[in-house]
């Protein structure tokens, strides 16, 4: 197995509800799962940006079947490469600033668009996906 991750950006054409995101989550880590697939989404004000990671076969076809999912436009793919070892141990999620009391319950979901952060993760040069991920969460603020 060639371990492999890559990161991509992309629009939605319509705003997802945080009922949708929460769907698109629970989907996501069903069909993610059984193939290995295990990485991040990020969702803020209607752009998205993903890691996936696991065999590279494996994660080009997620990558081909993402590609032709009409809910977004304007798919860019920024990072493709192999890795050594996986970032995110599972497949998660992360959006901005729901409403509902209940979703860090949901399980995928991570806090990482809300957590504090302030450029100390930069230190020692951190991979660059994880640098694409806190990049995109700054400035989509």
């Amino acid at each position: 197995m060639t371990l492999f991750h890559l990161v991509y950006v992309s629009s939605a054409v319509a705003p997802f509800s945080p009922q949708a995101l929460l769907e698109l989550l629970e989907r996501s880590r069903a069909n993610n799962q059984p193939v290995g697939i295990t990485g991040l989404l990020l969702y803020r004000e209607g752009n998205f940006m993903q890691v996936l990671e696991g065999d590279k076969k494996d994660v080009i076809a997620v990558h081909s079947r993402i590609s032709g999912d009409p809910r977004h436009t304007g798919l860019l793919t920024l990072l493709q490469a192999p890795i050594a070892t996986r970032t995110f141990s599972e497949w998660s999620m992360g959006f901005r600033t729901l409403d509902s009391t209940t979703v860090g319950a949901v399980p995928g979901y991570s806090e990482f668009m809300n957590a504090d952060w302030r450029g100390r993760e930069m230190v020692n040069d951190p991979d660059r996906a994880m640098k694409l991920l806190k990049t995109f969460r700054l400035t989509m603020r």
